[in-house]
Parts: structure tokens; sequence; C-alpha cells
């Protein structure tokens, strides 16, 4: 479950059946393998490289039947497997992988990371999968309850396991001993399944044991409702043992040996010269080790958590050309965004590269690797993974083509952005805050939402970015910071006076940011009219005079749907409400947004009653203490997820 060590998989398989046609088969040839994995001469199976955020299949081609009908029962089945996972860093992690019976010989739309080249955020868990999986994981992801970064579990159409068991085998006395999934000795696995007593058995261990009585893993389940019914007759039996000596030989990494070799050659010749030769020939290797260590990085504790997800640096100067201006995307408070293409995939990326003299700098570099790192969501911008060398921090995103949205609303004077669009750019954003808010394992509060930080991909879809400023917290705790941050006219009246920022505060940058997208002009336009210096002033004073959609960009030329213009706008000004109680959550947006729900009768009042009459504790407006009449809704005005 992560992408930058090596897996290399030793795979000899036999399954169950007195013979070929009756199930029963070893690889000869009839592969189908996708994605970036091979197969050698040798019999070398290699699922994944140093690729990153790839996924490798190898798959039986011919189809096997374990049932004869869709109502019958699976029939018993037994296959074993050695395996090795060379890691580059064995200190850290490596590529997982799993054992899988897949309705078919190949898993379009699967994700890498999190997802094991199994599913996707959309089809995970769902019952139409028809997978089982013998995961072995090297990651621990607490969206799929993983009880530890070194386990084995048994995945029935979803990564969270039915049962699982930190990596290791039961000796015959009983005794567990713990084995590394990444030290890249070879392991052998059984799963046998019981079609009589509906078990499913996993057993592992080091292959210069027997196999152990007892099996890591035992689970009673009727697998017949998780597999489809496939042509060729069903299979019935034991596989049978592998022949240890027809294993390939395991290749390990040759970077680490290289340094010393070069060392060992350097001292030889030294020590055969002349005292004059010696300091030439030391201050020869001293400039080559100078030039070497361009591009050495130093890995730090804190990064221990997310070092599968790391560039190395020289990939990036290469792939950005030595970070060159012509290449440059954009410009923040942070550094500079740079349009890149990877020398190894040719993928094209942006490589955020940020500047941090001070530990402010730091902070907002780990912020967008502990979040949006282990973000999956349509709407929200993919992390691909990081590097940092020196005082350098360098982010690494999808590229996307179209830049951010106030490159439309502001630098673009004839662009075409129409109605249809703007009105998916709000709900794609609302999508994604939702996401942070109240669907992922944790609440995360964005903090610095607005048109610069929405990209917009190849296909005008709205992709929510920049999550230096993020705040990540447990659901059911507070989720507050004191620290101020954010964009002057995005930021909600009590963050200004508190610095407490909560869930409450991203919603009424979102309203901010609906109003602006609808009227095209910024929040606070100071070169504007008095009566039309700040947006939601001016907004509220036309909705006064029963024109509210007077307001709208006026580059439209009225070509809009009315319904849609006033949701958004009279929407816009509820979730930028100056009492935060009255603002609703993000679900309730997504209903208003989505038509399920409507837009309360008293809204009027309740937007236009602004009087603050009392702070709490927390200096937060309460419902006890503010003078905006209660909607005539039913509305859950809450700080945390779900």
């Amino acid at each position: 479950m992560s992408w930058l060590i090596m897996l290399l998989l030793l795979f000899l398989l036999s399954l169950a059946s007195s013979d070929i046609n009756q199930g029963g088969f070893s690889f000869n040839g009839y592969l189908n393998v996708d994605g970036i994995a091979g197969v050698d001469s040798s019999g070398l199976f290699s699922l994944t490289n140093f690729t990153r955020q790839q996924e490798g299949h190898i798959f039986y081609k011919n189809p096997l039947q374990f049932k004869n009908s869709t109502n019958a029962s699976v029939s018993s089945f037994s296959t074993t497997f050695i395996f090795a996972i060379v890691s580059e860093y064995p200190a850290l992690s490596g590529h997982g992988l799993a054992f899988v019976i897949s309705p078919n010989n190949e898993i379009p739309g699967a994700l890498p990371s999190q997802y094991l080249g199994l599913f996707n955020e959309t089809n995970v868990g769902s019952s139409s999968n028809h997978i089982v999986a013998i995961e072995l994981d090297t990651i621990q992801s607490k969206e799929f309850d993983d009880i530890n970064d070194n386990h084995v579990g048994i995945d029935i159409n979803s990564l969270i396991s039915e049962a699982s068991s930190p990596a290791g085998y039961l000796t015959d006395d009983g005794e567990f001993k713990s084995l590394t999934l990444i030290s890249g000795d070879p392991m052998q696995v059984w799963i046998e399944y019981n079609g009589d007593e509906k078990q499913l058995n996993v057993t592992l261990y080091p292959i210069n044991i027997p196999k152990p009585k007892t099996p890591l893993l035992s689970m009673k389940r009727d697998l017949s409702s998780c597999m489809s019914v496939s042509p060729p007759p069903p299979m019935d039996g034991k596989a049978k043992e592998l022949d240890l000596s027809r294993l390939p030989k395991i290749p390990r990494p040759q970077h680490d040996n290289r340094g010393i070799k070069q060392l060992q050659k350097t001292l030889a010749i030294s020590l055969s010269l002349s005292g004059l030769t010696l300091v030439l020939v030391v201050v020869f290797g001293a400039v080559l080790l100078s030039r070497k260590r361009r591009f050495i990085e130093i890995l730090e504790d804190w990064e221990v958590q997310y070092g599968p997800h790391r560039f190395s640096y020289k990939d990036l100067f290469k792939a950005t050309k030595g970070f060159k201006e012509k290449e440059v995307l954009g410009r923040g408070g942070f550094g500079r965004v740079y349009k890149g293409v990877l020398p190894s995939s040719e993928i094209q990326v942006a490589v955020k590269r940020i500047s941090h003299d001070s530990m402010q700098g730091m902070r907002e570099f780990v912020a967008e690797i502990a979040t949006i790192g282990r973000l999956r969501h349509p709407n929200l911008v993919r992390l691909l993974g990081y590097c940092r060398r020196k005082h350098e921090l360098l982010l690494v995103y999808d590229y996307m083509p179209n830049g951010s949205l106030d490159k439309f609303l502001y630098h673009l004077p004839d662009s075409n952005l129409n109605w249809t669009q703007r009105f998916k750019i709000v709900k794609d954003v609302a999508s994604a805050l939702f996401y942070l808010h109240q669907q992922w394992v944790q609440v995360i509060i964005h903090r610095d939402i607005k048109p610069a930080n929405v990209l917009i991909d190849s296909e005008m879809n709205a992709r929510l970015g920049d999550f230096g400023l993020a705040k990540l917290c447990d659901i059911g705790n507070d989720p507050q910071t004191s620290h101020v941050a954010g964009t002057l006219g995005y930021m909600a009246p009590e963050l200004t006076r508190t610095g407490k920022a909560n869930t409450r505060t991203d919603v009424y940058a979102f309203g901010t940011f609906m109003l602006e997208v609808a009227c095209g002009r910024r929040p606070i336009e100071a070169r504007a009219s008095p009566d039309q210096t700040f947006l939601a002033d001016w907004i509220t004073d036309c909705w006064d005079k029963g024109d509210i959609l007077a307001a709208v960009d006026g580059r439209l030329e009225k070509k809009f749907v009315v319904q849609e213009a006033e949701l958004v706008l009279k929407l816009g000004l509820l979730c930028s409400h100056p009492v935060a109680a009255a603002r609703p959550s993000m679900s309730s947006v997504i209903s208003y947004l989505d038509g399920v729900a409507a837009l309360p009768d008293n809204l009027s009042t309740v937007i236009k009653t602004q009087e603050f009459l009392g702070e709490s504790d927390d200096g937060l407006i309460t419902e006890r203490n503010y003078s905006v009449p209660p909607l005539t809704i039913t509305e859950s005005f809450v700080s945390h997820g779900r």
C-alpha cells in the first residue's frame, strides 16, 4: 500500500485438483500481465518496480471454476506460492501485495497505494466486485482499519479485512513467531478453503521450515456469494508442494554497495601512489562527492511515516529542467509551482517548491503531507508524493492543464466560463469540502478556500487543492486552531477576532467563494463604488431592491438558469453569515445544491439580521446569544464530522 519500494514476487503456484482438466495448473506461460508487472525467463515474477503510484497484475489467462452454477456452493480448493518483498529502504516500508480470486483477468480502474491495485474510491466495499483476496500489507491505513503496518488479512470485496493478524506463524507448541514482510526473505503462503466446512485458512511461514500445522488465519465464511461462475469444470482438491530447488534467485538492491565499492577502489589506488598523487585523488574525490551531494536528501523521523511517497530530488530536478523560470506555473506565499515531466514515466506533474527559512514553512509542508497525501476524492487535487533536500521542500501533484479558477474569473478577459460550468464548479468544491468535513476518517479544516486554490482539470472539473494551511482533527474532538490563517475577504468574523478555526469558518469562506463565482468579482473591491465595495453587502442590496440577479456576472449576458443563480447567491449569503451558528453544514449545502432540500422561507430575515450580542467562552457566537431568527427547517450546526 505504498509506492516507493520495489516488490519482487517469486510465484510457483499449484492449484488444487487431481489433474489439469479438473482445474489444477501451474504457470507455464499462460499469463495475463498488465501494469508494471513483468515475468523473466527464470520464473521470477515482478509485480512492481521503482515507479511510484503504479500497480501490476499477473493473472492466470484461463478462467477457473469454483462452483458450477449460480446457487451452488464453492468447491474445496487450495493454493500455495512463495514471495519476497525486496525493499530499497527496509527500515521504512515496501510495496504490499495480494493474492486475488477475481471474476476477470484484469481489474480496470483499480488504484495503487491504499487500494492495493484491487479497487478504487467508488467501488471499494461493493458486493458486485466478487473479489476474494489475501493481502500481505506493509502500510497501516486507518481508512481501512488496518491493525498495523506488517499484517496478513482476508479481504472480501473490500480492503477492510474480514480477518487479519500480524505477519508470522504458529509453532507446533503454539508459540507465535513474528515475520517481517519487507525483510526480503522468501516466505511461503498457503490458502486453503474447505467447501464442506465453509472454512478459509491462511498460513504464512519461512521456506526453511516445514508448513505449520496451525494456520495464521482461520475464518468461517461461505464464499459462494463472493464468486461468480466460469465455463470450465469445477475444481476440488489439494495443491501440491512446491519444489524449492526451482526457485529463482532473489535480486537485491545494488545501490547500497556501489558507494562502498567505489570507496574501496579509490583507497586501493590512493595507497599505491605517491603523497602528491594521494592529495590529488583526495581532492578529486571530494569534488565528486560534493557534486553527488547536490542530490543527497536527508530522512528525518517525521518522514518515516510518509517515506513511500518520497520522490528523489534528482528526478524532480530533471522533470522541471532544473527549476527553470519558464517552467513556473504560479507563485504563492510559500514558494513557486513548476510544471514538470517525470523522466521515468513521462507523466506531467506540478511541483510546488516551498520556502521554509522558518519553522512555519516546515509546518505548512508537513500539513500537506499529513492530509492530502492520504485523501482520495475526485474533486481534490491528488498529491503524488514529496521530496525534501536541505532547506527545500517539494510537493508533487497531478498536473491541472487549465490552471486555477481565478485565471478564468480575473485574468482572461474573454473567458468563456459559462453558467453551467460555474454551477458545476460550485458543486464540485462543495463535494470536496463535504468529504473533508464529514466523510473522511478525520475532520479536515482547509482554512484557505478561494478561487486561486481551486484548479481546473482538462474536463473542466474543479479540484480543491493547496492544503498548506489545513488542520487535521480526530472525529469527536473540537477541531480548532488558535493560529490565524487564511486570506482577507474569506476569513469569518470570529476567526479574525479569536483565531479559532473550525468547519464553520470553512463554510464562511465557501459562501464567499460561491458569491465570487456567480458574480465574477472579488469579495472586496477597493476600486468599486462605496455601495459595491463589499460583495456580500452589494448582493444583499440587490435583493432588497427585488433584483438579486443584477449581481450575476455581466459577462454571462444573462445566459444562466435563473433558479440556479438565485440559489447560489442566496445560499452563498447564508454560508457567509457573520454569525457562525447560522451557517449550514456542508451536508445541508449539498442537499440545497442538489435540489433535495429547499432554502428556508425566512431566509431573507435570517441573512439580513446580523447583530452580535456576545460571545461564548471559546470566542464563538452561540445559539443562546445571537439575535438571528431561527431557521424554519431542522439544521444541526456541528463542528465535527460524521
